[in-house]
């Protein structure tokens, strides 16, 4: 197997099939728990796109095969793009490989490593068939694209996005305890995205009891995303609150010990966690090192009083603050975006 060059390096409709490759699997963001998203473009000698597909929900089709059906019998000799190294295993769904080397695919080329126990390998049973493979082409791209699926098989525990809206001073809520609405129209849009694109939402008691909020996915058009919505605390909730409408499953934990909340997450074969509690949960999960991202909506106003985004979290001096890398700011309609990742070491 070939360890892959620089993109620049790539024909340029290559570094191209794999983009889409990585596009197409996010399309699975949500759905496919506990398996990754995937997504594969084949090409033939000639550069021409002949099949697509992308890995939709666990005990469907992997996207290899989905691509390859695509392609209709034009697969043979060609080239698949693949987001994530092709699995070698049967579960639900036959092996990744067999359908490759079936299919008279010529050469392979994948972005990420698979590193789960039992699927990986798939790369040297390809080589083995007289396959060439090729690894890397903008792994960094689709390692993003799949981080919490990377994350949950190599630590064992759901990745955890921490959510919150907040004005440039902070606050997620004035004095009175008021926060609707802090962001525009366009964040919350987007906030709905997000919450497609995850497994499970989380909230303390505190925040179904302010706030009463449902909780759901409400995307233009529809979506059949339906993430678990889950209220952690010890506090009743009415029966009425909206959280336990039809329009999503929802788990009541009478705890709010973020590893407790995370370890019964994970035991429901949760990959992705939405955080979107208050401060107190949000500075415990904090203060448990158990955020992998912060994502953060910043409103272009000034409140000087109420509710800060974060609360005790363990932090006592500057030296000890969780620092933070910066991935992407975008401007979403009039609130700024800011998506970034702890630097601590897990």
């Amino acid at each position: 197997m070939n360890t892959a060059a620089a993109v620049d390096a790539w024909p340029p409709h290559e570094v191209a099939a794999m983009a889409r490759a990585i596009d197409l699997a996010e399309l699975g963001l949500g759905t496919t728990s506990p398996n990754p998203i995937v997504g594969c473009v084949i090409v033939d000698a000639a550069g021409v796109v002949v099949g697509e597909g992308f890995h939709r929900r666990a005990g469907e089709p992997h996207a290899e095969a989905i691509a390859i059906a695509d392609a209709d019998g034009r697969a043979r000799g060609a080239t698949a793009f693949v987001s994530l190294e092709p699995c070698r295993h049967a579960g639900r769904t036959p092996p990744c490989t067999e359908a490759l080397i079936d299919a008279g695919i010529a050469r392979v080329v994948f972005a990420v490593h698979d590193p789960s126990p039992d699927a990986a390998g798939g790369a040297a049973v390809l080589t083995a068939a007289g396959i060439v493979v090729q690894r890397g082409l903008l792994e960094a791209k689709a390692v993003r694209s799949n981080a919490a699926w990377l994350h949950r098989v190599r630590t064992g525990r759901p990745f955890v996005t921490w959510k919150y809206a907040a004005t440039l001073d902070g606050r997620v809520a004035a004095a009175d305890g008021t926060s609707r609405w802090i962001t525009g129209e366009a964040a919350r849009l987007d906030v709905h995205l997000l919450r497609s694109r995850s497994d499970a939402i989380v909230v303390g008691t505190g925040t179904a009891l302010a706030d009463d909020p449902r909780l759901d996915v409400r995307l233009p058009g529809g979506t059949a995303a339906r993430p678990l919505r889950v209220v952690v605390g010890h506090r009743q909730l009415p029966a009425t609150a909206r959280v336990l409408d039809d329009s999503a499953p929802t788990l009541l934990l009478d705890e709010h010990d973020p590893v407790a909340v995370l370890k019964q997450l994970t035991e429901r074969d949760i990959v992705s966690v939405l955080l979107e509690g208050g401060p107190k949960l949000a500075g415990a999960f904090v203060a448990a090192g158990l955020v992998d991202r912060v994502v953060a909506y910043l409103a272009p106003a000034l409140l000087g009083a109420g509710l800060p985004a974060l609360g005790e979290a363990g932090i006592e001096t500057i030296s000890g603050a969780l620092r933070l890398q910066v991935d992407a700011i975008d401007l979403v309609g009039d609130d700024v975006r800011v998506v970034a990742t702890p630097t601590r070491e897990d």
